[in-house]
């Protein structure tokens, strides 16, 4: 695999956000523009005890449909901090250096480096962690059972479950963002048009029509897009309500859990829909939580 020097990567990797807004199973992290973290939701392996960090520059939030789930958080130095559920070791990230973005996936974390290559830990056993020979990535994104990265070139890799089809991802062309779901992957084109692939029985890879995208989220079984208008279009599974988002405005930053949607909004307010069994949606008081690319 042909790879850029780590000076070049480094450059690349900068012009990606970082993303300030995080849903996992049942609960939602917030990075404040002050550096520290906020969380609400389901609390039961400590995936919402954030309140001690400080410095962070973004935030990733574990899916799992068992329930457990962790938080990670990529401090300002390069580390990575993480708190919750850590069986399959997915919070064994206290090693890692020179990080610029990070991922949760079901029951493991993804890190990418600097230099454009890319670390795991966690749950293996459909080789979702098989990422040690990439290179040249400047995104990275994780779903259940597979892991996805997105080269400088506007070219995808994906490893992991393809049960569905959800790796087919070898001949996207174009592409400046990703996003992973629980069997279905997304493709975020330079022209502001969507890919996606894999299970489609909810819909949620129903997104040929979409345009004037400029970022997207996959849930569990949906999917989200944001548009340049700030508004926000969703597809796939809406038993809870998670794609009731025709009325957001304003929004600049969207996040998509097991069954919520979040939407982050230019005055750095948080809105939410669907499942809020566990307090997950209940961000209306939030404030000052970090804008994308600031």
């Amino acid at each position: 695999m042909d790879c850029i020097s780590p000076k070049e990567a480094a450059l690349k990797v900068k012009r990606w956000p970082k993303a300030t807004i995080a849903a996992g199973y049942r609960h939602t992290v917030g990075l404040k523009s002050d550096g520290t973290v906020t969380a609400v939701g389901d609390n039961k392996y400590g995936q919402c005890d954030v309140s001690g960090w400080r410095d962070m520059v973004a935030v990733a939030a574990g899916n799992a449909h068992t329930g457990n789930a962790h938080t990670i958080g990529l401090k300002s130095d390069g580390t990575v901090v993480a708190v919750g559920w850590n069986k399959h070791d997915q919070c064994d990230v206290s090693g890692w250096r020179d990080m610029v973005a990070v991922a949760a996936g079901w029951r493991r974390t993804v890190g990418l480096k600097s230099d454009g290559t890319v670390v795991a830990v966690g749950r293996n056993n459909e080789g979702q962690c098989n990422v040690s020979g990439w290179c040249d990535i400047v995104a990275v994104t994780a779903g259940d059972w597979h892991t996805v990265g997105l080269k400088s070139n506007g070219t995808v890799t994906a490893v992991g479950n393809n049960r569905y089809g959800q790796c087919n991802v070898s001949g996207w062309r174009d592409i400046v963002a990703a996003a992973a779901g629980y069997l279905h992957t997304v493709g975020l084109k330079s022209d502001g048009t969507v890919a996606a692939v894999g299970w489609n029985k909810r819909d949620q890879c129903d997104v040929s029509g979409w345009r004037g995208i400029v970022a997207i989220a996959a849930g569990s079984n949906h999917t989200v897009g944001l548009k340049s208008d700030g508004t926000v279009p969703a597809v796939g599974w809406n038993e809870h309500g998670q794609c009731n988002v025709s009325g957001w405005r304003d929004i600049v930053a969207v996040a998509a859990g097991c069954a919520h949607t979040l939407g982050l909004k230019s005055d750095g307010t948080v809105v939410a829909v669907g499942d809020n069994e566990y307090g997950q949606g209940d961000v209306s008081g939030w404030r000052g939580i970090q804008l994308p690319g600031n």
